[in-house]
């Protein structure tokens, strides 16, 4: 208890000196109580610890002041909010690649001070376009300019990213790439492999149970959309989509369970498994600083366990944690240092009576023996390691998010038995996918379904929870004082037997629960349920003979998926990766994973940023677009993708025609062979615009044609009459002229068009003309309708809509 005292001195230091600058000399107040040792004998070893306690704390203090406040020239913060700045330095963790730009962690060296480079010291996060694409190791010379991180009201960023050691952002520099493969080769392969997995596992899954097996396997959360993530932080399940302490310490104890479900107590095996389970997701996670230290302090637990020492596992964890906060000494305030330490204390010191008790429970309905008593024993274990790290974290996870779950604990509870099947099964996906992606398809639609019910439970449990704003600190101290006073009630209950009686003794089953299974019956029982389901989705599933035509809800750009039967063809891809590929993974079969066509009208960003995720993801047959000159990232990488895939590839010229079979035929009205120069909009004007015709039903999409290119269609007679009209370039006052509206002459209309759109799309004139064309009833809007479908045979035409 004395190192665990010392600690707490070191760790109160660190804390006080985050806040106030306490000069080291203080701590010769330290030798004041060494004085009372001459008339206070018997009390000499508390003497002696309050004597260091004074000594350490304001050292501690100084140390951390001195570490997080005060720098000069040779440091990067020095240099924030004074303008543009050269800097060279090296990104030290993987790219954090986010739909629509990358961060980068870039650790900092040089400065350019007058056409030299002193060398400085410091971490920078740097947010640069999704594409070019950078990696780890690589050496930049950026020229941007360095600001201190904001503050929000609703969220401190800025202490947030101090308790990582970063003090600075710098927003879309210019780049230039001076070196690469810099960084640690074993580092670099991690990565290098976190990230091939990564794609397969996009390539295997449909959305978002790719994004969700990324998440549960390694670590990466930065493609779940939004909406998923809001459903596992309401649940009380947000710990299962990231390696983080809670995780970890929730893994250790499970897999403490698992171990001795499988082997026993020989040779300690169960420990070595939870050991083993932990260090291998550090690795394929990419060995981040907050999870290495979540998987230190269980560690610490696990030998404690290994060694029979389980009451010194407080004091590992208290030393461990204070030898991180020296060495880091922001990692303080950081929430998922607060959270490690807290999950891991649970499995200490509240593990152990949960489990106590469920084990006794179960003996009383099940035995002590058998393949029943040991489920029924590992699904106490899983619970009891859930409820110790979720009862020792929740205040800390109110406090920083707001947000209490009521059905975490079962929640969780419901979601462990689907976890082994999501991680074996996607990650042996994700590895055949390296090599033999048919057969990595296979494996994916197994793992689909686990995933399928991981993401049912995180949903039908989302509503239950309590939304508290803020929680005073106040509150979480004097939560923890109770907590550790029912602890302590709790293992000295023997003194105080009559007041605390034994709580399962009023348990007296008339009947023990048994099965008699044959053991072949039992192991087979699992599997044959898992094709049956699988075979009733797939059948669930099976296109019908109707045309369907859908409008993307992608927001503000164009996203139109065209079926018949099992022929898909798709027509722009929207602003960004992650929704486009969330609105496929609900259009098309889950097993379908073929695009037979994709077409790229023009290469503007709301129409191209989606459709590189699709070449990545999808096995494309075929590409169409127009033989434009455009310089762009994005354009150069869509070009790369279609040579490096060998897609074959078509260039758009009007004449062009796509027999989709069966009756469904797709004109190409545009570009014309000569292309548009000199008009408001080249790009525009000369985008793909096709007509689908089916029977007497047909959809005219324009794209983002102007007036120009309208008027060109009208006066060269083309065929233009049609049932639904995709209203051009999201309804901007630079499309849909009366002419060209009077041509077409279309039933409905459709506007794909984001929510508050920084445009002001659609155009308010543009709307009231197509009003008094059509009608209010027949203009449909993917702002306020969402995803909008039709459905027809030739002769008839449904119309089906999100909202």
């Amino acid at each position: 208890m004395v190192l665990v005292w010392l600690s707490c001195a070191w760790i109160a230091g660190i804390f006080l000196g985050s806040y106030l600058n306490v000069p080291w000399i203080y701590c010769l107040i330290g030798i004041a109580p060494i004085f009372l040792l001459f008339f206070f004998r018997s009390y000499r070893k508390i003497i002696v610890l309050l004597s260091l306690s004074v000594i350490i704390l304001p050292l501690a203090a100084a140390f951390s002041y001195s570490s997080q406040n005060v720098f000069d020239e040779t440091d990067l913060r020095f240099y924030n909010d004074r303008g543009l700045a050269g800097l060279k330095g090296t990104i030290i963790e993987a790219p954090d690649v986010r739909d629509k730009n990358t961060r980068l962690t870039l650790s900092v060296s040089s400065v350019n001070i007058n056409g030299e480079w002193p060398e400085i010291e410091g971490k920078a996060l740097v947010y640069v376009p999704r594409y070019p694409s950078y990696e780890y190791g690589d050496v930049l010379e950026i020229s941007g300019e360095p600001e201190t991180p904001q503050q929000f009201d609703d969220f401190d960023y800025r202490g947030y990213l101090a308790h990582q050691g970063i003090y600075t952002v710098i927003f879309y520099p210019y780049i230039e790439v001076i070196d690469t493969g810099q960084g640690n080769t074993l580092l670099s392969w991690i990565y290098s492999l976190r990230s091939s997995l990564s794609e397969s596992l996009a390539e295997v899954l449909p959305e978002p149970q790719s994004s969700l097996a990324q998440g549960i396997i390694l670590g990466i959360r930065g493609n779940i959309p939004s909406e998923v993530s809001d459903d596992f932080s309401r649940s009380g399940t947000a710990h299962i989509l990231a390696i983080s302490g809670l995780h970890l310490s929730i893994m250790a104890g499970v897999m403490l369970g698992v171990g001795l479900w499988l082997f026993g107590r020989r040779h300690y095996l169960y420990v070595w498994l939870a050991l083993g389970a932990v260090w291998f997701y550090v690795i394929i996670t990419g060995m981040h600083l907050p999870v290495l230290r979540g998987a230190i302090m269980a560690s610490m637990f696990l030998f404690a366990e290994l060694l029979g020492r389980q009451r010194s596992a407080i004091v590992a964890l208290v030393f461990a944690a204070v030898v991180m906060v020296g060495v880091w000494p922001y990692i303080l305030g950081d929430a998922s240092f607060q959270l490690s330490f807290l999950a891991m204390a649970g499995l200490v010191f509240i593990f152990p009576v949960f489990r106590s008790l469920g084990r006794k429970i179960t003996a009383r309905f099940f035995g002590e023996e058998g393949f029943t008593a040991a489920t029924a024993n590992l699904a106490v274990d899983a619970l009891s390691a859930t409820l110790g790290a979720v009862i020792a974290v929740w205040p800390v996870v109110a406090y920083y998010f707001g947000i209490i779950s009521l059905a975490g604990p079962l929640a969780t509870l419901l979601v462990l038995p689907a976890l082994p099947g999501v991680i074996a099964l996607g990650g042996l996906g994700a590895l055949l996918g390296l090599f033999v992606l048919p057969v990595a398809q296979v494996v994916g639609w197994i793992a689909w379904l686990f995933l399928s019910y991981v993401l049912l439970i995180a949903d039908g449990f989302s509503a239950a929870y309590v939304d508290v704003g803020s929680i005073s600190p106040v509150f979480i101290w004097i939560y923890y004082l109770v907590l550790a006073a029912a602890l302590w009630l709790y293992h000295n209950r023997d003194r105080f037997r009559s007041s605390l009686p034994d709580t399962t003794a009023g348990i007296k089953p008339r009947i023990r629960i048994s099965f008699n299974m044959s053991r072949t019956i039992k192991w087979l029982l699992l599997p044959l349920l898992v094709i049956a389901v699988l075979i009733c989705s797939a059948a669930f599933t099976m296109p019908d003979d109707e045309l369907h035509i859908s409008f993307l809800d992608v927001g503000e750009g164009d996203a139109i998926l065209v079926r018949k039967g099992n022929q898909q063809i798709l027509i722009d891809g929207g602003p960004g990766q992650q929704v486009v590929n969330a609105e496929l993974g609900v259009q098309m079969p889950f097993w379908d994973r073929t695009i037979d066509m994709v077409v790229m009208t023009h290469p503007h960003n709301d129409h191209l940023s989606g459709l590189i995720g699709v070449l990545e993801r999808y096995s494309v047959e075929k590409v169409l677009y127009p033989d434009l000159e455009y310089a762009s990232p994005l354009y150069d990488e869509w070009l790369a993708l279609i040579e490096s895939r060998n897609i074959e590839s078509v260039l758009a010229c009007d004449g062009q025609r796509i027999d989709m079979g069966d009756g469904v035929i797709i004109d190409v009205l545009g570009p014309p062979a000569l292309l548009f120069s000199g008009t408001q909009s080249d790009v525009d004007n000369n985008g793909i615009v096709l007509k689908i015709s089916y029977g007497r039903v047909s959809f005219l999409l324009t794209a983002d044609i102007m007036q120009e290119a309208e008027m060109y269609l009208v006066s060269r007679r083309a065929d233009l009459a049609c049932t639904v009209l995709k209203v051009g370039h999201h309804g901007s006052a630079t499309s849909t002229t009366p002419e060209f509206l009077a041509v077409a002459n279309p039933r409905m209309a459709i506007i794909c068009v984001g929510t508050d759109n920084q445009f002001g799309h659609p155009d308010d004139e543009v709307l009231d003309r197509l009003v008094q064309f059509l009608g209010e009833d027949n203009i449909y809007r993917t702002d306020l309708h969402g995803t909008i479908e039709f459905i027809t045979n030739g002769d008839r035409l449904w119309l089906k809509v999100e909202e």
